[in-house]
């Protein structure tokens, strides 16, 4: 049975740099992305695979439904492939305040962020304990670490994503299988435009790209570390939230989501 990293939300931003980076260390691949996205995720596939010299496979399934999960494992199982690597990367944002903000949207976010996320362990982690390996990379947020204003719901969902990643990882210690929860910021991907926060000071002045966010999730998964913030801005952010007083947090995180 081959080898693959499944990775979800590949067709841009840090999932599209995190496929390319499975691809240059020799990882087959399978590709998750929207139903709707299937042509560019076939164009992803076909572009990797010719680069690389690996397999790539490709599943169109919309993670805020409630059979997305499934439907991608047993897909996996019909075609024969062993899933070493599981990156949960697909997400999205909402911005705005919560009395106006669009509660269908919200419920999908919880949905891909939350729900689809814990089925998706669910249902591989079994597999990778049984042969006595794998990595899991699940993809939350500096926003998990403090209130963020007009992003209640996002923030919420993503520390969600990093309690329960955090969390599985301890019981999983001593089987050969690790979860690393990647917490990125600001980063330059379609997120803050199709979230309407794109002028926000955040999003104008502290921004990374999605390769070096996604280089330095890769190799903290292969480290098997449990959790990991890039970038010295992140990092630094985190840390005045630790020691500074609450007020003083909200006040700056509410001044740069202006």
């Amino acid at each position: 049975m081959d080898n693959y990293a499944l990775i979800t939300g590949t067709t841009s931003g840090i999932g599209k740099a995190l496929a390319e980076k499975f691809a240059e260390q020799k990882h087959n691949l399978v590709l998750v992305s929207r139903a709707s996205d299937m042509e560019e995720l076939n164009q992803q596939a076909e572009l990797l695979a010719e680069l690389y010299d690996i397999k790539v496979s490709v599943i169109g399934a919309d993670l805020e439904k409630d059979e997305a999960a499934s439907i991608i494992y047993e897909t996996v199982k019909k075609l024969g492939i062993n899933i070493q690597y599981l990156v949960n990367n697909a997400g999205f944002g909402v911005y705005g305040h919560f009395l106006t903000t669009d509660l269908t949207k919200e419920i999908e976010m919880i949905n891909v962020h939350i729900i689809s996320m814990a089925k998706m362990m669910k249902f591989f982690l079994p597999d990778m304990v049984k042969t006595g390996y794998g990595r899991v990379l699940n993809l939350s947020s500096t926003a998990s670490f403090t209130p963020v204003p007009n992003m209640s719901v996002y923030a919420a969902t993503k520390a969600s994503v990093s309690s329960l990643s955090k969390t599985i990882n301890l019981e999983l210690k001593k089987t050969g299988v690790s979860i690393t929860t990647l917490c990125p910021g600001a980063t330059s991907t379609a997120f803050p435009y199709k979230a309407g926060m794109e002028s926000t000071l955040l999003y104008r002045l502290f921004v990374m790209k999605p390769k070096d966010v996604a280089n330095i999730g890769y190799k903290a998964l292969m480290g098997k570390k449990p959790y990991i913030v890039p970038g010295f801005y992140n990092k630094a952010l985190v840390l005045f939230s630790k020691l500074f007083p609450a007020f003083i947090v909200n006040y700056v995180t509410k001044w740069m989501l202006r």
